[in-house]
């Protein structure tokens, strides 16, 4: 019987073409054949990490619980206003002070605190960028943190803010919610200001 002469191909691992012994034939070589079968194992055990850290992820998800999802809505709401207010070149809203962007210098600092109004937590008005020393060493600075805020927001919405008494009860739906609001909101202002 008469063999057929077979066409040449390109090999799979090194792209260089040969002429096959054979119409199963791939690589031109043993070790273009061990190249290829190192690239499909990685690439298998990339996949494999893959679903596992998705796994990780939906595990971690299904653990979580309101408080973890309060903080992440919080951390976003904070970052936020940290970013808008450097966008608009404001100082520190109680000393009156440049704030240091450089560092981690700058709290997002409430002026009724998230600890005794925890309702007013997401309310713009009621949070503005802050030297930490401010925020964390002078207890907020309240009295000097009022005249700041009535130069920036107005007395009438000073007194609103100081008025509301309202409690709100975010579900975990509504922080999430949050949360994906203001990191959008946040990409928005760096993507503006070139950061």
């Amino acid at each position: 019987m008469e063999r057929k002469h077979l066409k040449p191909k390109k090999c799979r691992a090194c792209r260089e073409s040969f002429q096959p012994k054979n119409s199963m034939q791939v690589v031109c070589s043993a070790a273009c054949g061990l190249l290829m079968a190192r690239q499909a194992r990685e690439r298998r055990e990339a996949q494999l990490a893959k679903e596992e850290r998705k796994q990780t992820r939906e595990r971690k998800q299904r653990l979580k619980t309101r408080g973890d999802y309060l903080r992440e809505a919080q951390k976003a709401f904070n970052e936020f206003i940290r970013w808008r207010d450097r966008a608009a070149g404001h100082t520190c809203i109680s000393s009156g002070r440049p704030l240091d962007w450089s560092g981690n210098a700058v709290d997002c600092g409430h002026y009724r605190s998230v600890g005794s109004a925890p309702h007013l937590r997401f309310d713009e008005r009621n949070a503005h960028a802050q030297d930490k020393h401010d925020n964390r060493y002078l207890s907020g600075n309240a009295v000097d943190y009022r005249i700041g805020l009535i130069k920036r927001i107005g007395l009438e919405a000073v007194e609103a803010l100081e008025a509301d008494q309202e409690p709100r009860r975010y579900t975990v739906d509504e922080l999430q919610q949050i949360a994906k609001e203001y990191r959008a909101k946040t990409r928005e202002l760096k993507a503006t200001n070139g950061h």
